[in-house]
């Protein structure tokens, strides 16, 4: 018991990091859980969907408070690249949340919805299915594999 809640809690904060600036792998650990066995598949993405939402959650909040730190000299993003970001946001509207799971461009998404005011239901909403398929996807494709290769 023990050491099933350890490896969910690894997988949940491999997730969490993983839709943060910080490093995470939370694929591989996904993938490697469903090739041991162990777990029910079901679980595990649940796990590592609530983990990452949680994730693009912290970025829409920060997004929140980006604003009031533009100008400063030692703020991350230039004034003009948050000012454009902002506009390409609101071109492409609320439904881009649904590509938050993107590499590259999912964790900057989730911090321009902050920046932009996105309403927390809506956020997660769409944050959540987007990342929910995500890890399905990827589930399938390593439950796929591990079958194919008798693990």
């Amino acid at each position: 018991m023990t050491t099933t809640f350890t490896l969910l809690t690894g997988l949940f904060f491999s997730a969490l990091t993983s839709a943060t600036i910080l490093p995470g792998t939370s694929e591989a650990a996904l993938a490697a859980m469903i090739a041991s066995g162990d777990h029910a598949v079901w679980l595990l993405v649940v796990v590592a969907t609530a983990g990452n939402v949680l994730g693009s959650l912290v970025n829409w909040w920060l997004g929140l408070y980006a604003e009031h730190f533009k100008h400063k000299r030692w703020f991350p993003v230039s004034a003009d690249a948050l000012d454009r970001a902002s506009r390409w946001f609101g071109k492409y509207g609320l439904w881009s949340l649904l590509l938050a799971w993107l590499p590259i461009i999912g964790d900057p998404l989730t911090l321009f919805a902050g920046v932009m005011r996105v309403r927390f239901v809506p956020f997660i909403i769409l944050v959540t299915i987007g990342k929910a398929a995500r890890y399905a996807m990827i589930a399938g494709g390593a439950s796929a594999l591990a079958k194919a290769f008798g693990v």
